[in-house]
């Protein structure tokens, strides 16, 4: 029982130090490499590194060209097993204002590797809040909002069932 201990332990270490040391910013420039190739740019005043995350600050992300939206902080946090991007104050450029809300207070995007081809997504506006799961073996989205105030700009692109207002797209 002893030795069963001792491996736990060290395997528990392991994980941390693997954490702790993992090239966070290294990793993250390798990410804006990859978008560089499909069009998608983000520029960012300052980037802070944590133990297990890396927080990005005044970034404004550009795709083929254009400023699409602006994020005050975002947030990527990882724990192998588990990750999550959150954002912070993210402001949509106005010409989106009929596709989609175009300040969003909070959202988070979180991923487990127990289920890898679904990712769930959380949304907070000023008057609203969403949920959603994206399946990205299927390619279909699904984001439920919890109230009709504040979505009524992009309230024609939204379906309505019994649990009320959502958003699916395949």
């Amino acid at each position: 029982m002893q030795m069963v201990k001792k491996i736990l332990i060290l395997l528990f270490v392991a994980w941390i130090a693997l954490l702790w040391i993992m090239p966070k910013q290294e990793l993250y420039y390798k990410l804006e490499k990859i978008l560089e190739e499909k069009d998608i740019k983000i520029n960012e005043a300052r980037i802070e590194e944590g133990v297990f995350s890396l927080t990005l600050h005044q970034a404004d992300i550009y795709v083929k060209g254009i400023k699409l939206a602006t994020v005050e902080k975002v947030n990527l946090f990882t724990l192998l097993f588990y990750s999550k991007v959150g954002f912070d104050n993210l402001v949509l450029d106005e010409t989106l204002k009929s596709m989609a809300p175009t300040n969003i207070e909070e959202a988070m995007i979180s991923h487990i590797v127990l289920v890898p081809k679904r990712l769930n997504l959380d949304m907070a506006g000023s008057f609203w809040n969403a949920k959603g799961k994206a399946s990205l073996a299927q390619k279909h989205l699904r984001v439920d909002f919890n109230s009709t105030q504040g979505i009524e700009a992009f309230k024609p692109k939204l379906q309505q069932d019994d649990k009320g207002w959502y958003y699916e797209a395949s």
